[in-house]
This record gives structure tokens, sequence and C-alpha cells, in this order.
């Protein structure tokens, strides 16, 4: 056999080209071919007639319809090439005219149109016309159901690698913490060591079971609400050493936190564009307030800091969508339900207020 058609043929029945495996051409022109014989010989009440001009017509049916999908199609429509494929449908048509009418007339009736008003009995227009229009249908049929499919195929690969990079993207935005947080947390940790203060061990193991937290919960999608809470102690344990008493911090905790989830790294950003915003560019006494109450499968999460006196401009970025609420945001888009939560940021009485309602059942 020519290596060009063993190769078309493994085109047309490779899984990896439409996703159609073998059986599946194979049912689908048996059944088509099931269907046309018995409705051609009800017609003609003459089923052996049917049964032949069928045996002689599939053969071209099938022939035009796979080179037309898996052959011209690829080769001049996906290419913009449509004179091209226009010329060779045309003379695929017009070949497989001569050939049908041929086999039909000295293999079955030499009344090569039974289904029409008169007999013909040679190769006239109305017959050409009709025939191909015949195969027209067929080619067009066959060649919708391979496009479906290829659509289908393509839309679930599409949907897998949006899954993929939606993975990808979560897990980079749950490590986004601010890499200067850890670097001044080491320096400070470097002071205590260098006056031998008795405070050094206990920070240290704060930042290790913090950076323990970054590295096995940003795995995870979900994580227990318990689990960020000790996360952000931990957090603010760090970061009260940079500050001295001008930098005053509440937390309060309500409601049964038990077996409730929450994706990792998600409250954390708000509590550190607290510091970040507020009392690193505070001049004078600075407050923060976090206020955390879960009630009927909700938390309602809070977070307050005082605007800095110094340039309150500085804080207008973070309402625009500075990295921090912008990770969140994105994160809770890409994470809930649009109906699981509700981010509200506002300025009242010199506060700065960030507001997540979120359900975490």
């Amino acid at each position: 056999m020519d290596i060009r058609i063993v190769n078309f043929l493994r085109k047309v029945n490779s899984t990896g080209d439409s996703g159609i495996k073998i059986w599946h051409h194979i049912l689908f022109w048996l059944v088509y071919f099931v269907f046309n014989t018995f409705r051609w010989s009800s017609l003609h009440n003459d089923f052996i007639l049917s049964l032949k001009t069928n045996l002689i017509g599939f053969p071209i049916h099938m022939l035009l319809a796979y080179v037309n999908a898996y052959y011209l199609m690829p080769k001049f429509i996906y290419n913009k090439k449509y004179v091209h494929y226009t010329v060779f449908i045309l003379s695929s048509l017009f070949i497989m005219l001569l050939f049908k009418y041929n086999l039909t007339y000295y293999l079955v009736s030499t009344d090569v149109m039974p289904e029409g008003p008169e007999e013909v009995n040679s190769l006239t227009m109305g017959y050409a016309v009709q025939t191909m229009i015949g195969e027209v249908y067929v080619i067009s049929f066959f060649t919708a159901i391979k496009l479906t499919i290829d659509w289908l195929r393509e839309s679930s690969k599409l949907h897998d690698l949006e899954k993929r990079q939606l993975k990808t993207e979560l897990r980079f935005l749950r490590s986004q913490v601010s890499p200067h947080f850890f670097f001044n947390t080491l320096n400070n940790i470097y002071s205590l060591t260098l006056e031998k203060s008795d405070l050094a061990p206990e920070v240290i193991l704060k930042l290790s079971e913090l950076m323990r937290y970054l590295l096995y919960a940003t795995k995870k999608q979900r994580q227990d609400l318990t689990s960020e809470i000790n996360c952000i102690r931990n957090y603010i344990d760090l970061e009260r050493i940079r500050f001295d008493n001008t930098l005053k911090i509440e937390m309060n905790i309500s409601g049964n936190l038990d077996n409730y989830k929450i994706a990792p790294m998600l409250l954390i950003p708000l509590v550190e564009n607290c510091f970040k915003h507020g009392a690193s560019k505070n001049i004078g006494e600075m407050k923060i307030y976090i206020d955390l109450k879960v009630f009927d499968g909700f938390m309602n999460f809070k977070v307050s800091n005082t605007i800095p006196n110094a340039n309150r401009a500085l804080v207008y970025p973070i309402k625009k969508g500075g990295i921090g609420l912008s990770n969140v945001k994105k994160r809770l888009e890409l994470g809930y339900k649009k109906t699981d939560f509700k981010l509200s940021i506002f300025e009242e009485n010199q506060m700065f207020n960030v507001i997540l309602k979120l359900k975490v059942i």
C-alpha cells in the first residue's frame, strides 16, 4: 500500500487528531448505512436495489468525507486558501460523479437515478446536480460532527489548562508575603542575639512556625481557620518587635472556630497592610484593631489602622488596589463564588478599614 495512504489512514484513526476512535467511525457509518438502505428500500419497495446502490455509494461517501475533513480543510480552509479549496472540492465531486455513474450503470441498473420521476440512462445535468448536492450533504454532515467533537475536545483542553493555570496562580498568590518582613525579622533576631536577649529563642521559634505554615499551608486549597489565626498571631508578635510602645494592637476573636476552613494566607495580607502602610509610616501614636467573628457559617474579619498623619495620600493607593488588597481580591475571585464573600474598603474617623465577610463552611 502507498505510504501516503497508510499515513492518511493513521491520521483518520488517530485518537489524538479529533478524539474519535476507530470504532466510532465504524459505528457511525454502519448506522448511517442501515438507515439509508431501509429508507430507500421503503421508497422504491426494492430492498436489493437499495442495498446495491448504497454498497456502491457509501465507499464514495466515506472517501469524500475523510478527504475533505482530514486533508482538504486542514490544508486549505485552516490556511485561508479558499480558492484552492473550492477548486479541489469541486474536482473531487466531479470525479466522484463519474465513478458513481459508471458503477451504478454497469453494476446495478441502467437507470442511474431510480428516485427521479423519469428514467435516466445518461450523464445528464439534472443527475449531476442532484448527485453532487447529495454528496455535499453527506460531506457537510460528517464534517459538522467532526468539527463539533474537535471543538468540544479543544474546549476541554482549554478548561483543563485554565484549571492548571488557576492552581498555579493561586499557589503564587498564597505565597506572596512581603520579603521585607522576613528581612526585618532576621535583622531583629540578629540584634537580639547581639544583646543576648532571652527573647531571641522565642522569636526564632515563631518565625520557624510561620515559615512552616507558609511552606505547607499554601499547597492546600483550604486550611483550618484556627491555623490561619495562629499564623496571624505569630506574624503580629514578630512585628511587635519592630515598634515601641507607640504602637497599640488590639485583637479580638469570637465565635466557634472549630471545623471551619479558609483559603490559606488569605487574611495575612490584610494584617500586613496595617503595618506596611500604617505603622511603618505613622508619626505619633499608632493603633491597629483586628476583629474576627464567626457566626452561622460566615466569618466577619475587620482590620483597621490609623491613617498616617504625615502624609495621608500614602494610604490611598491601598484603596485603589495595592499589592496586598489586590492579592486578596484576586484570590477571592479565583477561589470563591461571588455570593460567598463581600470585601469592603473604606476610611472612617481617621482610620483605614477593611472588612471581609466570607463563607467558611
